[in-house]
């Protein structure tokens, strides 16, 4: 059986910024469109044959705004995939979209070209909301989208929500959150809002601007965690909620550590044991790939026991969680301290167990970067433990080796 492998495509571009965006995108810059696209194609072709052997099986169009590059180029790169890559029958095609920039004609052509799966951002369900963060949309157009969508046939919708949004309170949390369940989506992702350094949000914050306390944004989340679960939407990720069989095939890839490829600036690749990223540069990228230039931006292989701690950190991201003897035969490292701290963390209600597989609660969730810190720590000491050996004394006064 040949290995299985993920394509992730950056589109950069954006009609504009949104407040809170951090992530390598640009706008006004559509005359770089058809020069980006050159490359791309360029790029795929040539990083093809190193994937002989693989079959892909999920490919995601991220950004930016993938829909606002527009269909035409879409459709030229994933037919591109096709053509150099072992693309599977029933490979998972996902394309990121906004509201404002798509409609029924636009869906249609994707999803005959062989798209399968829309991720719209739509953020909130009230206009008020998403003018703070510098959304152009209002809801009324993601109402319209999502209706777009399915009449273009389109049979997996992804639907994103932010809690903690400036002016947001558990009313209108609830109120975004019902809203987007009428709609009916076979996937919902919640995130937090979370404000980054550089961006106009931050700028405002540092300005005075209130957002919900953590205590107000755990209770937001703990409460859609219950308000899905009631729904039928399983969480299986820490922000992420589906219909049965309508997890993101592509975005597990990440959080078990399966093999992908990325292609374009900023892009992130795991590959051949090596994980690499490119230059968050549109022009430097453009000329490096036609013109033969550098556009890696760090490359490293990762050791098995670099390894072992992304199994903790992206593992325990997920409600399928870590397993014992999982853990022991991948990475022949100590479980035992592992499972002590995750013993005190069941105490603490923020980890469960079902038979030797742990996972966290959702209040472990909502602590996870200090419970993982926690349990790297125990990791490092077990694995300092097996490496260097301990010492006793001996008859002769010296330390020696047991």
């Amino acid at each position: 059986m040949p290995g299985k492998l993920g394509i992730y495509i950056h589109i950069p571009f954006c009609r504009r910024k949104c407040d809170y965006c951090d992530f390598y995108s640009l706008s006004g810059r559509e005359e770089r469109m058809d020069p980006y696209q050159k490359a791309l194609l360029a790029h795929i072709k040539e990083t093809a044959p190193l994937a002989r052997g693989y079959q892909v099986d999920t490919v995601y169009f991220g950004g930016g705004t993938p829909s606002y590059y527009g269909e035409k180029r879409l459709r030229e790169l994933l037919s591109e995939v096709n053509r150099r890559f072992d693309l599977a029958r029933d490979a998972e095609v996902t394309v990121e979209c906004n509201p404002d920039s798509v409609d029924k004609k636009m869906l249609t052509k994707l999803r005959r070209a062989g798209f399968n799966r829309i991720s719209l951002g739509v953020q909130s369900a009230c206009d008020r909301e998403l003018a703070s963060l510098g959304r152009l949309h209002q809801f009324a157009q993601a109402q319209a989208a999502v209706a777009a969508a399915r009449e273009a046939k389109f049979k997996n919708l992804s639907l994103d929500l932010i809690y903690g949004l400036p002016g947001q309170d558990m009313a209108s949390w609830q109120e975004s959150v019902e809203q987007i369940l009428s709609l009916e989506p076979e996937h919902l992702s919640c995130y937090g809002l979370k404000v980054e350094d550089g961006t106009p949000l931050s700028a405002r914050v540092a300005g005075g601007e209130i957002l919900p306390n953590d205590d107000a944004q755990a209770d937001m989340y703990l409460w859609a965690v219950e308000r899905l679960e009631a729904a039928g939407y399983k969480q299986y990720e820490i922000s992420n909620f589906a219909k049965a069989g309508f997890q993101s095939r592509h975005n597990l890839k990440y959080w078990m550590g399966n093999p992908y490829i990325g292609f374009g600036p900023g892009a992130h690749s795991d590959f051949g044991g090596r994980r690499y990223s490119f230059v968050r540069d549109l022009e430097q990228y453009i000329q490096g790939v036609l013109q033969g230039g550098n556009i890696v931006d760090e490359s490293e292989l990762i050791p098995q026991r670099e390894r072992g701690s992304e199994y903790l950190m992206l593992r325990l991201r997920t409600t399928r969680g870590i397993d014992e003897w999982e853990y022991r035969r991948e990475f022949f490292m100590n479980f035992d301290p592992i499972e002590q701290k995750l013993e005190a963390f069941e105490h603490q209600g923020w980890a469960a167990r079902q038979d030797r597989r742990w996972y966290f609660t959702p209040k472990g969730f909502l602590v996870s970067n200090q419970l993982i810190g926690a349990l790297l720590e125990a990791q490092e000491r077990a694995a300092y433990d097996q490496i260097i050996p301990k010492l006793r004394p001996n008859p002769r006064g010296e330390n020696a080796p047991f």
